[in-house]
């Protein structure tokens, strides 16, 4: 059986950008179907409309819809992968610079890295370091950093109601520009 070849997903990016949501890669079947998040146990769009990011459900098909709120979308590794068992030191590295270029070009306000595991290895903080999620003291090439646990169902880290706290308080600082 021959496969095919999965393309990179495009970022969904209008800027002004208030809120840039950075996953770490694309996962098959995000891939497959040309759309962010789109795993079957994927809770990132349920999250967003609970929270009250969005004023209505919408699904991975909706994705490019966030840029209507001034919302954005990117990877810092664009080669999907079925998990991040698979990426490469190599892979982390020409991501970060190129998420840097891009952060540097779009300028949001606050960029969001959608993983715990996404934010130690942008933020350095590798090994025993204990990363909260929420909003950080750092920025991130001149934004301000908030840390959202991954919403895959495979993060066994985070019940839901524990993610959703965390969403709800990202709205609440967006809503409240407290950034």
């Amino acid at each position: 059986m021959r496969s095919r070849r999965l393309r990179p997903l495009p970022d969904l990016v209008r800027p002004p950008v208030g809120v840039l949501f950075v996953g770490i890669n694309p996962g098959i079947r995000s891939a497959e179907t040309g759309h962010h998040f789109a795993g079957y146990s994927n809770r990132f769009w349920k999250l967003l409309y609970e929270a009250r990011f969005v004023p209505e459900p919408i699904g991975s098909g909706d994705d490019a819809r966030l840029t209507e709120w001034g919302y954005g979308l990117t990877n810092l590794i664009a080669r999907p992968t079925p998990g991040i068992d698979t990426l490469r030191r190599d892979e982390y590295e020409a991501g970060e610079r190129i998420l840097r270029r891009k952060i540097r070009r779009w300028r949001p306000v606050l960029v969001a890295f959608v993983g715990v595991t996404l934010y130690r290895v942008v933020s350095g903080a590798r090994g025993a370091t204990k990363i909260h999620c929420g909003l950080q003291p750092d920025h991130f090439e001149g934004a301000r950093v908030f840390v959202l646990p991954n919403p895959s169902g495979r993060n066994a880290n985070f019940s839901y109601a524990e993610m959703l706290r965390v969403f709800r308080a990202l709205a609440r600082a967006v809503r409240s520009r407290k950034l």
